[in-house]
């Protein structure tokens, strides 16, 4: 049996005083690679963001438990440095900061991440020539992506959270994701040596071509209402829409 990563207990959550979330539960074991689904609006990317602490995310009632401790009062930068990442959906440009001197202070915070290192991470995404552009100024879907995960290669969380990987991404760089999606969840190694666990959001699944996943969840109204097979609840809502998710609830 795998030793739980995250668990999420009754967790509703507001912002600006309007409810987003309602009662949610999700497990994650350690080596696990959950997907989540739901239409939009449905609180998916909330639900990631309140893992991560964004602070306009406030917790109403129930906890967020990492390896065993509550963490649903730490701040955003305490839990990163507990070992939770994430790869943003739509993240920010940071004007006048490098993208490199942002890996070397990734770099100086992990102990098994070295000088050398920046470079061979940056040449597996093709990503060399954007070490010296301000970060994510002027990228594109796709190399907005690639910049997001070199970072997390200097940071090796040890949960990861990752809001619609394939999401403005072309067939060629898809392949690269899954790639390094597959290196940072360590799937190359046997699920009871994995120490690593993932969180998948995706909308058209196109990810799950190139990262397997053990398990999903589908959010429908700002709740988890079911999990399953990733595959046949991709197939079901693929060949009946969410409609059938509905159904199935009631």
């Amino acid at each position: 049996m795998l030793s739980s990563m995250i668990e999420i207990r009754n967790l509703s959550v507001s912002v600006d005083g309007k409810r987003i979330l309602n009662d949610v539960n999700l497990q994650i074991g350690q080596g696990e690679t959950i997907v989540l689904f739901g239409p939009n609006g449905s609180g998916k990317t909330s639900l990631l963001k309140t893992i991560m602490g964004i602070p306009q995310y406030r917790v109403e009632s129930g906890s967020i438990v990492f390896r065993g401790e509550d963490i649903t009062k730490r701040g955003i930068d305490e839990r990163a440095r507990l070992g939770i990442g994430i790869v943003f959906q739509n993240p920010p440009a940071v004007r006048g900061v490098r993208l490199k001197d942002l890996l070397r202070i990734c770099m100086e915070k992990s102990a098994s991440y070295k000088q050398e290192r920046i470079n061979e991470d940056a040449d597996k995404l093709n990503f060399t020539e954007f070490l010296d552009r301000d970060i994510n100024l002027g990228f594109s879907g796709g190399e907005i992506k690639r910049s997001e995960l070199l970072q997390l290669l200097a940071q090796n969380p040890e949960f990861i959270m990752f809001d619609e990987p394939d999401s403005g991404v072309d067939l060629v760089n898809i392949n690269l994701v899954g790639k390094v999606i597959n290196e940072l969840l360590e799937k190359d190694k046997r699920v009871d040596k994995r120490t690593k666990g993932g969180l998948i959001i995706t909308h058209a699944g196109y990810i799950l071509d190139y990262v397997n996943a053990d398990r999903a969840y589908v959010m429908l109204n700002s709740t988890v209402s079911c999990s399953g097979n990733s595959r046949d609840i991709l197939d079901d809502i693929r060949a009946k829409g969410y409609e059938e998710c509905v159904r199935c609830r009631r």
